[in-house]
């Protein structure tokens, strides 16, 4: 009688098959550990249920025979393809670039591949076709990084038969949502600049319609009304340094201005050099806020006082709710898990350096 995983290993006193010539499969893993296939294919995907003797004897007839599994195979016994997808936008920035790879180092830890797009244009269709194909492959689940309202509206609109986990954008449907926590990052900003006694502070804003950039300046403007502080309008940028070097070169005409804050790092550093060109110092004359905290902000001249953004644990934190979702959804049958969050605030910090200082 063939053993079960119930029943133990039955590896002692059989005669060792000649697998010479041949390259082994899983029934022959089976046939030398003297268990079922079913129980070799429980052992190779992580199965609690196997017994630890019966586990020691599979692996001890996988080691030697030089069995390997194939990625097919597993996907056949286990449900899962071990791939994920990553719908990007704007990937070459730093949050998006940091983030995709703080997923693909927690995947890989997983045991997972990463398949990923990166989106450059503007286009519905677009985000649809990426999400369709990512389907078609077979991707366990999906991690959208979608920074703009329409990007939300297109993946709603894809209707993916797969878990997905969104970054920055709500889809309105319940699909768990992992963002940093915008409003807090630029109130904080904001008061820091105020609490040194600038009368008011003036903002660079991130492009119109970026969900991030509008949370920062209607956190900005809340800010201010709420100090009673004068308001004026917010000048736009597009997220580059020369954006900010052209708009800093608007507000360093303006004698009034004391203050600003700047919606990310890479637009204060167009600022401050444009500042510097003008002959306004930093921290001397005018006080600047970045956001993002990116690697080189602490070597900017002056160091930049700026939001940190940790986009490690962003990314980190939408993978492992991504598996729980992908668990919930292969595991039906083991009872109810513990619920997912339909919303993951990812806390921000304020770091101050050199570029602020107290107004005259």
């Amino acid at each position: 009688m063939t053993p079960s995983a119930a029943d133990g290993p039955a590896t002692k006193g059989r005669s060792r098959r000649n697998f010479a010539g041949a390259r082994p499969v899983m029934d022959d893993v089976a046939k030398l550990a003297g268990v079922s296939k079913q129980t070799v294919s429980r052992v190779l995907n992580d199965n609690p249920a196997v017994r630890a003797e019966t586990r020691e004897a599979v692996q001890q007839a996988m080691r030697t025979l030089g069995y390997r599994p194939s990625r097919s195979a597993r996907s056949l016994a286990s449900g899962r393809t071990r791939m994920l997808g990553v719908i990007s936008f704007d990937a070459a920035r730093y949050g998006p670039a940091s983030t995709l790879t703080a997923i693909n180092t927690a995947a890989q830890d997983a045991g997972y591949l990463v398949s990923s797009i990166a989106l450059d244009t503007a286009d519905k269709d677009t985000v649809v076709r990426a999400a369709d194909r990512l389907s078609a492959e077979g991707a366990d689940g999906v991690i959208a990084i979608a920074p703009q309202l329409w990007v939300a509206r297109a993946l709603a609109e894809a209707h993916l038969d797969t878990p997905l986990v969104v970054m920055d954008n709500d889809l309105g449907d319940g699909t768990p949502l992992v963002t940093s926590d915008a409003r807090t990052g630029a109130r904080k900003a904001t008061e820091h600049l105020l609490s040194l006694g600038h009368p008011t502070v003036r903002h660079v804003a991130g492009p119109t319609g970026w969900t991030s950039a509008d949370r920062r300046a209607d956190s900005w403007r809340e800010t201010l009304k709420a100090a009673g502080a004068e308001i004026h309008a917010p000048l736009i940028g597009d997220w580059s340094a020369d954006s900010g070097y052209d708009l800093g070169r608007e507000l360093a005409k303006d004698p009034s201005v004391t203050a600003i804050f700047v919606s990310n790092d890479q637009m204060a550093l167009g600022v401050l050099r444009a500042l510097h060109e003008a002959g306004r110092r930093v921290p001397e004359d005018i006080s600047l806020v970045g956001y993002d905290d990116i690697p080189e902000a602490a070597h900017f001249l002056p160091p930049l006082t700026t939001i940190r953004t940790d986009f490690t644990d962003i990314g980190t934190i939408s993978l492992r709710i991504l598996l729980d979702r992908i668990d919930d959804r292969l595991d039906a049958s083991s009872g109810p898990r513990t619920p997912v969050p339909p919303l993951t605030l990812v806390p921000v910090e304020l770091r101050v350096r050199d570029s602020t200082r107290r107004a005259h």
